[in-house]
């Protein structure tokens, strides 16, 4: 098939890129690399089943494509807080004009969506029904609320064009291409033990994250896609863990000598995120296969390389 991956060059779509063209699809990257990064999807550059297109999707673009994974956001705070407006743009235009040319090209839709649209839950863990908890003016709003149109736009265009749709709600991943001045806690702790300074935890590092490897949710991507089921659908590790947890298997992976500082929580930090997978487990027969130490492992080697060179 003809694959389009928005956001191709990213930490989560350079891994998707990576297993449709193992599989032998013709694959379009399109990124405008604001997070996306060349070295992601260099080893595809000659390959004539592979085409990489600059571009911003906030502005239209005409292709021929037989499936879409609509990935391309900034996803950290750090990087969608720098310039929200423009977040807000991505997801509402962004997801517009991908789903206008889905509707043109008949081709499959799915949009990456994420936990954020649960906000600082009072249900836990999350099921899929709930309909969160999100203060629509907050510093993270433009995130949290962009996402939730977009699957408000993908739903619109399901009932009224009938376009195939697949929603995937995906929790914190982590893995190897994670940019290391990201501001999530997996890359904050492992950049700072692997350079020596302290690990900085925000709040009383009580609060809970539950941790997905890469490869694992790039499976369940592709398992919904290929799925009848719309969505949508969690796509998450249920292990759930504190971030003082977290800050210490990294100090006893890396820097064992390593401080732990505390810092006061940024605002609308969740409290907990967990999620409910049991639509996952049931239409897709997909879970989570990599425990944390051994994606900690991993994301550690691909990060020393980066750092220390």
């Amino acid at each position: 098939m003809r694959i389009l991956v928005t956001g191709g060059a990213g930490f989560v779509g350079s891994h998707l890129v990576d297993r449709l063209m193992n599989q032998g699809h013709e694959v379009l990257c399109l990124d405008n690399f604001y997070t996306g990064n060349k070295t992601n999807i260099e080893q595809w550059f000659n390959n004539p089943h592979f085409e990489l297109i600059r571009h911003d999707i906030t502005e239209p673009i005409r292709l021929e494509v037989d499936q879409i994974y609509h990935l391309a956001c900034p996803a950290s705070p750090i990087h969608y807080q720098f310039n929200p407006v423009k977040t807000t743009k991505v997801n509402v235009m962004g997801t517009l004009n991908m789903l206008g040319l889905a509707k043109r090209v008949k081709a499959r839709f799915l949009l990456a969506s994420t936990s954020e649209v649960y906000g600082d839950p009072d249900v836990h863990p999350q099921p899929e029904e709930y309909r969160g908890n999100v203060n629509c003016i907050g510093i993270r709003s433009c995130y949290d609320e962009g996402k939730r149109v977009a699957e408000t736009l993908a739903f619109d265009y399901y009932r009224e064009h009938k376009v195939e749709i697949r929603v995937a709600r995906i929790f914190n991943t982590y893995g190897a291409r994670m940019l290391e001045n990201d501001g999530r806690v997996v890359s904050n702790f492992v950049a700072q033990a692997l350079r020596g300074i302290p690990l900085t935890i925000y709040g009383d590092g009580s609060q809970t994250r539950s941790f997905c490897y890469v490869s694992d949710l790039v499976e369940g991507l592709m398992r919904l896609m290929n799925n009848d089921y719309v969505g949508p659908v969690n796509l998450g590790n249920p292990g759930e863990y504190t971030i003082l947890q977290l800050a210490q298997t990294i100090q006893e992976m890396v820097n064992p000598d390593a401080e732990l500082i505390y810092k006061p929580l940024p605002e609308d930090d969740p409290r907990q995120r967990q999620p409910d997978i049991t639509k996952a487990k049931h239409y897709l027969d997909w879970q989570p296969t990599i425990p944390l130490v051994e994606g900690l492992k991993l994301t550690i080697d691909d990060f020393r390389q980066k750092i220390q060179g």
